[in-house]
């Protein structure tokens, strides 16, 4: 048996009023999702023009010029009116600040949200999927919940500082997944703790999901599916960087220096193992290997 479906939605969730810290979807996460969910798509090409669709990293993607805000999706809920919506979530995350706030501008909604996860929402999307009055999930599709994860430097007061500073977010975050699934927000903070995925099934059993999706609602987009495992490796790498003390805009600079802009046509000699200068190419080879390993 399924969940119990259209819960009371949570109260909102706090979102920090400076964002000195950035909450990000660590790398490990990102390689997950390219070789499970990448390119999952809606099998229907039309949709209708209730429906909003998140298949990007949640908050602005300095890659691709796009990424899901809460200032995109209230235009869109704007547009929609006063009408039941359905979110099509397919995300590895991104900003969980961003993620808390489309979370709050999606539950102030008059009427049902219907969320569908086609093949996962991962940290800061697995936040804004319990908006939905009801979760449907595909079989094979995934929820992985976890703290906010940040890169952060400094000494040990500067780390006694930043944990103080997350922790009320993790205990919102572990409130609404306990409110939504019925489980104790112990129980959540304990998987939050663990980095869980939960399939489909999985996710209905403790309540975070309330029924499947037919297996015929989805399919794999190829070509989509190269294009986010190859900005998805991009990003990796400049988590990296960012991890051994790099700021963000040095990494981007360095990635950029070396590999070029990611989605930018190349040409055939940038183009590793076609031509142009076989010492690069080795080296962005190297590169990319270090950082999917």
């Amino acid at each position: 048996m399924g969940g119990v479906k259209a819960r009371q939605r949570p109260g909102a969730l706090p979102v920090p009023a400076e964002r000195g810290v950035s909450a990000l979807t660590p790398a490990p996460v990102l390689d997950r999702w390219n070789a499970d969910a990448a390119g999952i798509r809606p099998a229907a090409l039309d949709r209708g023009d209730n429906v909003i669709t998140m298949f990007e990293v949640i908050g602005e993607d300095w890659w691709t010029g796009g990424g899901v805000t809460a200032k995109k999706v209230a235009a869109q809920l704007r547009a929609i009116g006063d009408r039941p919506v359905e979110v099509q979530i397919n995300s590895p995350g991104g900003d969980m600040f961003e993620g808390l706030a489309i979370y709050n501008v999606l539950r102030e909604h008059p009427q049902d949200i219907t969320v569908k996860v086609m093949g996962m929402a991962a940290s800061a999307a697995s936040v804004i999927a319990m908006a939905g009055d009801t979760v449907q999930i595909g079989a094979a599709s995934f929820i992985m919940i976890h703290n906010c994860w940040v890169v952060a430097a400094g000494n040990r007061n500067d780390m006694a500082e930043v944990a103080e500073f997350l922790a009320p977010f993790d205990q919102a975050m572990a409130d609404v997944y306990a409110q939504r699934s019925g489980r104790t927000a112990a129980e959540c903070a304990k998987w939050m703790d663990q980095e869980t995925y939960m399939s489909g099934s999985v996710a209905i059993e403790r309540g975070f999901a309330d029924e499947l999706l037919s297996a015929d609602q989805t399919k794999v987009d190829e070509k989509a599916k190269a294009s986010d495992a190859a900005v998805n490796d991009v990003r990796a790498m400049e988590l990296a960087l960012v991890a051994g003390g790099a700021t963000r805009g040095d990494a981007r600079a360095r990635i950029n220096k070396i590999k070029g802009t990611p989605g930018a046509v190349l040409e055939p000699a940038d183009t590793p193992g076609a031509g142009g200068d076989p010492e690069l190419a080795a080296a962005i080879e190297r590169l990319a290997q270090s950082f999917r390993s």
